[in-house]
């Protein structure tokens, strides 16, 4: 007894002490394109055992194919979920109640997010996703590459911002309690639309639009539901009338979801400003922009 008492006394405390088990990192069925993209960025491959349907198609899906098409994906029906066994269902506060109530009868964990209106509501959810799946420091390392690219994107101080209007099918405006007015706001532009009194979802009229014109108006015409290019409104002959408007697709896949989707969405608006007010981004060697140049008759042709 002495022997093995005087044995094990000079074992160091930290081989001695048992290690403490791996935490566990929850595994995440998904049901919304938006935490799809976020979810992709932060949790193990592992711990996704399904994402949404919409990921899985290109009209709808906010991350590359070849990235989605990684994961199983589900219609979100409440057999489907409960066939994963899954620790946490992923969705939004859009979610079915009837939906919701199933899977918590079921003892399915349901977590719900909003839709992010600024560029720090945004990150807020990226945080909650992330520590969800138990992963805090990916959700930083996420948070900072975005900040990263708002920051590349941001014009240099003294740019005039460009009045520009996101111009989507039939016609409809985002308003500026949405996530892409500030994203515009933050790369140089200003909501055309909304300082004429267009909120979320209205709709600015071809006739108003040749009455009044922008700057630049962002056509985001092609819908998820319909897949279809750019629609009779925002393609109409009468709009060659507008010689001292510019015209530049924005992929309207850019204008909904956070996360990833911000980078991308900076990217291209940088490009579009550039090429309208060449050296006003700040990693340009050209000194701070002057006035925005109203009468031109060169469009912005850069998809």
């Amino acid at each position: 007894m002495l022997s093995a008492f005087l044995t094990a006394s000079c074992i160091p405390q930290s081989s001695a002490t048992p290690p403490s088990p791996a935490q566990h990192h929850p595994t995440i069925v998904s049901l919304n394109p938006c935490t799809d993209a976020i979810l992709a960025e932060v949790a193990d491959p592992a711990q996704i055992l399904a994402i949404s349907h919409y990921s899985h198609d290109p009209r709808s899906s906010s991350m590359d194919m070849s990235e989605a098409n990684r994961f199983p994906a589900t219609r979100g029906t409440v057999e489907e979920v409960l066939a994963l066994k899954p620790d946490l269902v992923l969705g939004s506060t859009f979610t079915d109640p009837a939906t919701a109530s199933a899977y918590s009868r079921l003892g399915l964990r349901l977590g719900r997010l909003g839709m992010a209106m600024t560029v720090e509501e945004n990150h807020a959810h990226i945080r909650q996703i992330a520590a969800l799946v138990h992963q805090p420091q990916r959700g930083e390392a996420l948070i900072a590459r975005i900040d990263a690219a708002l920051n590349a994107a941001a014009p240099r101080p003294g740019t005039q911002p460009i009045p520009a209007v996101v111009w989507q099918s039939g016609g409809m405006v985002p308003g500026d309690g949405t996530l892409i007015a500030d994203v515009l706001r933050r790369t140089g532009f200003t909501n055309f639309a909304a300082a004429r009194g267009l909120g979320q979802a209205d709709l600015l009229p071809l006739e108003r639009m040749l009455a009044d014109p922008p700057a630049l108006i962002l056509v985001a015409g092609q819908s998820a539901e319909t897949g279809k290019g750019d629609d009779r409104v925002l393609s109409h002959p009468a709009l060659k009338a507008l010689k001292t408007t510019r015209r530049a697709h924005l992929n309207p896949k850019l204008l909904y979801c956070g996360g990833p989707t911000l980078i991308a969405a900076a990217d291209r608006l940088a490009i579009i400003r550039n090429q309208i007010l060449p050296g006003t981004g700040r990693g340009t060697a050209a000194g701070g922009g002057g006035a925005y140049p109203h009468k031109t008759t060169h469009p912005v042709t850069a998809k």
